[in-house]
């Protein structure tokens, strides 16, 4: 089995990690050829200025799929504020055909799904903190130690 791999902060020691969809506006299928390359190095290059790490991602005509891991002080819904703006100011930008069909000014629609991934489950979490309370039966006790 293979060694987890946490991350660190300066503060923090973390594995959090998501996948994120989100699709073009209309469903169009926009995301072919440079459109598609470009949108991919636009969300590496978001991702790496605010440390997210990309674990693996699908741009595919009319959605994008990412499963990252983000730090913790850094939010979802900030994320993909980042991911989705700079992409679309980015593509609108250097390439005009996009600029022309979407002339509100909005590549993405509205929203995104996200999943949380993760090695703990719900029933670990709880038995965990269930046994946070039951004293150490080492002989060595407390004296407002509950019996």
């Amino acid at each position: 089995m293979a060694e987890k791999e946490y991350r660190q902060g300066s503060h923090t020691i973390y594995d959090i990690k998501y996948h994120v969809v989100w699709v073009t506006k209309y469903r169009y299928k926009v995301l072919v050829g440079e459109i598609a390359t470009r949108a991919r190095d636009v969300v590496r290059q978001v991702c790496m200025a605010r440390e997210i790490k990309i674990l693996k991602g699908h741009v595919s005509r009319d959605h994008v799929h990412l499963f990252v891991s983000c730090p913790p002080g850094l939010s979802v819904s900030q994320m993909m504020q980042y991911v989705k703006g700079k992409s679309s100011h980015v593509l609108q930008g250097e390439f005009p055909e996009l600029k022309r069909r979407y002339w509100g000014q909005h590549l993405w629609a509205r929203g995104y799904f996200c999943a949380s991934s993760g090695t703990v489950t719900d029933a670990m979490i709880k038995a965990y903190i269930e046994q946070q309370d039951v004293p150490p039966n080492d002989g060595f006790t407390v004296t407002d130690e509950k019996l």
